[in-house]
């Protein structure tokens, strides 16, 4: 039996299309996680309107996206569509980058959102006012958070390492309190919010500013895309499955472009909630805590009753990092059977029906990545931009690739955009330049050693290992140019055989 069909039995036991969509649709998750950075970036004014910006465009990176792997079903990798869109020439390059740029998105991803659990864990100091510092400023408050995240990381990581059979499990489990979350917020939250503290008024809630990042007026107010761009990046999750779906080159297209907007319209919903229901800047930030939405819970709900809603959002946190490790050690999986990490044939080794060693893989790359936490007092945000800028830069760069190097090249879509596909190709080119460029940013001003975003070195690391494999990798072991343009040629032809 080979790996890739082992590794079949995995995905349908793991419910792993079902599990990215739904990491996908977490979005209630996503915009409280950095809510409090958008807020701080401009304020409220600033942060609905970005929100909106965000979707418009992400929507239309979406649906290149979309049409691209509805061009090409049966690759059913990023990595993949982004060699063919570099063309014969090109394609090689371009495949390895985004390869090497992928992974690192999702095994980011898992460190980021590991560390958003401990941070709502970590946040009960400031609610019972314990004896022990309660923000990232303190060495002391860092280890323990850098402890915490480790042994959550660590728990999520052994999980994948059950029998694929209990899979499915602790994807409804996960799903149950995603839907438990999202419907306690939209009900309990607005009732609890009119009998205590009371609603914004419309004024305050959409056209407050505020500075709290300390950066020049006009960037700070850019800085809130920091928070509303990275809770819609990760949709081509749901064409990673598109090889074993029925009718892919229009199913997983779809999955792709409306699992976005499902997710951009769901976030603007809460966002809109959370304007109402969240005090001003300055009263949000003085509850202290590393996340501000527990002391706030704790207002708004009461001392006891937040306990309830603090534990659904640190459970619904760890299921969806768990659920992140499955799809990461997949993806990793399926880049180390094409050879293109080094190590590669341990790497994709199966046992007893699953992937464990990229397991441990995407486990040991995220446990290094959450030693950050230690020197800066800013880890979480670079965290979540190293996790963001990858997804970003590639969707960027196979946008650019269509456009000049295989415009008139490519395999025709079933799902496709007609007359708007090089439109919508120029507006994602330069939509996710900008948030990339917004993501390398530093976020506390003045910068300083202990403030620096890591994202940038991570990126720039990442992609010098990406190109040292191109460059020693032979051409004939993975993706040379002439099944590159015979795929190109042929629109059916899988890009990779095992």
């Amino acid at each position: 039996m080979t790996a890739q069909r082992e590794y079949g039995t995995v995905n349908k036991d793991a419910g792993v299309s079902s599990s990215d969509v739904e990491a996908a649709l977490y979005f209630i998750g996503g915009v409280r996680v950095t809510f409090s950075t958008g807020i701080a970036a401009g304020g409220p004014l600033a942060y609905w309107t970005s929100f909106v910006v965000t979707c418009v465009f992400t929507f239309i990176t979406a649906a290149v996206i979309a049409e691209i792997c509805s061009s090409l079903p049966l690759a059913g990798s990023i990595y993949l569509w982004a060699a063919e869109a570099g063309g014969p020439r090109y394609g090689r390059l371009l495949g390895f980058v985004v390869a090497w740029w992928s992974t690192t998105a999702w095994t980011t991803f898992c460190a980021s959102n590991t560390q958003s659990a401990v941070n709502y864990m970590l946040s009960e100091i400031a609610v019972f006012n314990l004896d022990f510092p309660s923000d990232s400023s303190s060495i002391k408050f860092r280890a323990v958070q850098w402890v915490a995240t480790e042994v959550l990381l660590a728990l999520a990581a052994l999980w994948n390492l059950l029998p694929p059979r209990y899979f499915k499990w602790i994807f409804y489990l996960s799903t149950s309190f995603v839907l438990l979350d999202f419907v306690l917020n939209m009900i309990w939250l607005p009732i609890a919010t009119k009998n205590t503290i009371g609603f914004r008024s419309a004024h305050d809630a959409f056209l407050s500013t505020y500075n709290g990042t300390g950066a020049p007026d006009a960037w700070n107010w850019c800085l809130s895309y920091l928070a509303t761009a990275g809770i819609l990046i990760g949709f081509d999750a749901s064409g990673h499955v598109a090889e074993e779906t029925k009718n892919a080159s229009v199913a997983a297209a779809q999955g792709i472009f409306w699992s976005t907007v499902t997710s951009g319209i769901g976030g603007f919903i809460v966002v809109i909630l959370f304007l109402f229901c969240v005090p001003d800047a300055e009263t949000l930030f003085s509850y202290g805590g590393a996340q501000p939405f527990v002391p706030l819970y704790a207002v708004i709900l009461g001392q006891r009753a937040h306990i309830f809603m603090n534990i659904i959002c640190i459970v619904a946190l760890w299921f969806n990092t768990a659920i992140a490790v499955l799809a990461a050690s997949r993806l990793v999986f399926a880049v180390a059977r094409d050879g293109v990490l080094p190590f590669s044939p341990w790497v994709s080794k199966v046992e007893d029906g699953q992937p464990r060693n990229a397991i441990y893989v995407v486990w040991g790359v995220a446990s290094i990545i959450t030693c950050t936490i230690l020197p800066s007092s800013v880890a979480f945000t670079s965290l979540v931009s190293a996790a963001g800028v990858p997804s970003a830069a590639a969707y960027g760069l196979i946008c650019l690739g269509r456009l000049f190097l295989t415009p008139k090249t490519f395999p025709k879509p079933a799902w496709s955009l007609g007359k708007w596909s090089k439109p919508f190709q120029v507006i994602a080119v330069f939509w996710n330049g900008w948030v990339v460029a917004v993501l390398f940013s530093p976020y506390a001003f003045p910068v300083e050693a202990s403030t620096l975003n890591y994202a940038p070195v991570i990126m720039a690391i990442v992609t010098i290992f990406a190109l040292l494999s191109w460059w020693f990798i032979p051409a004939e072991q993975w993706l040379p140019s002439q099944r590159i343009q015979e795929t190109l040629d042929a629109g059916e032809r899988p890009l990779v055989e095992h």
